[in-house]
């Protein structure tokens, strides 16, 4: 009676291919058995059992590369690789965690880019009598401000959520956004420009909203990024937006100018 089996039937019975097998013989983690005198190469139970012990610690997680020093290691030394292959597949855990509630977030539009909080404050303002653009707006702004400046965006949203409360200044938000519809020469923007900076100018807390977030950048560049985002779809709301900043200015309120680098 011939003694073994061959690879067709190891591989079976260890739950594994043909091909599998193979590999493990070129990757050097199982040594390829000697031929019969019929030509077939013949498993014994010790390498059934090697075979074993590999599918086992691959389906683990175990890179194979790691598999043949691991299964010549002591036992001490196969209790701390096996721990550190642990600690790895953990990481891996969270890190497929974290992209599946992203996913999550994803379904839920905004929460996928911003916090909760903000998106609470976004939701809160449709019904102060923001439109819908404006909105949108300060969505995208936010998630620039918070790509580019994420150390002060918890910062502008406290801020942001004491305008909120400021019915004065919501007005003026809601008459801003009718205003990008003007012409830009409108005279009526230079004198909004001056109503709104004047009410900023008398609230220190409503002030840090524009002067907070471009305190924390080294580089203007950022700032405009952020303040100026889709104005050039809006010249009447850039004029405003300008004559604002200028009239700060002038108050000695430092904004970096549009041609500042």
């Amino acid at each position: 009676m011939t003694n073994g089996v061959t690879i067709g039937q190891a591989a079976a019975f260890v739950g594994v291919t043909v091909k599998t097998v193979r590999h493990y013989h070129k990757l050097g983690l199982v040594k390829e058995p000697e031929r019969d005198s019929s030509g077939y190469r013949r498993y014994g139970s010790a390498d059934l059992l090697r075979l074993v012990q590999i599918r086992t610690l691959a389906a683990a997680g175990v890179p194979l590369a790691e598999i043949g020093p691991l299964l010549d290691a002591d036992a001490a030394l196969f209790a701390a690789a096996l721990a550190d292959v642990e600690r790895q597949l953990t990481e891996r855990i969270e890190e497929l965690t974290a992209r599946r509630d992203t996913l999550h977030r994803l379904a839920d539009g905004d929460r996928a880019l911003l916090p909760d909080r903000a998106v609470a404050l976004l939701e809160r303002m449709p019904d102060l009598g923001f439109p819908a653009d404006e909105v949108a707006a300060t969505r995208e702004g936010w998630v620039l401000a918070r790509a580019l400046v994420p150390e002060g965006f918890d910062d502008y949203l406290t801020h942001f959520e004491h305008a909120l409360e400021d019915t004065a200044l919501v007005a003026l938000a809601r008459r801003a956004a009718e205003a990008a519809t003007w012409e830009p020469d409108d005279p009526r923007i230079a004198e909004l420009a001056t109503a709104a900076a004047d009410h900023y100018l008398a609230d220190s807390a409503l002030l840090k909203t524009v002067t907070g977030m471009q305190a924390r950048t080294e580089a203007a560049t950022r700032y405009r990024l952020i303040a100026h985002h889709g104005e050039e779809q809006t010249p009447a709301a850039a004029r405003l937006a300008a004559l604002f900043e200028a009239r700060l200015r002038a108050a000695g309120v430092r904004i970096p100018r549009p041609d500042s680098h």
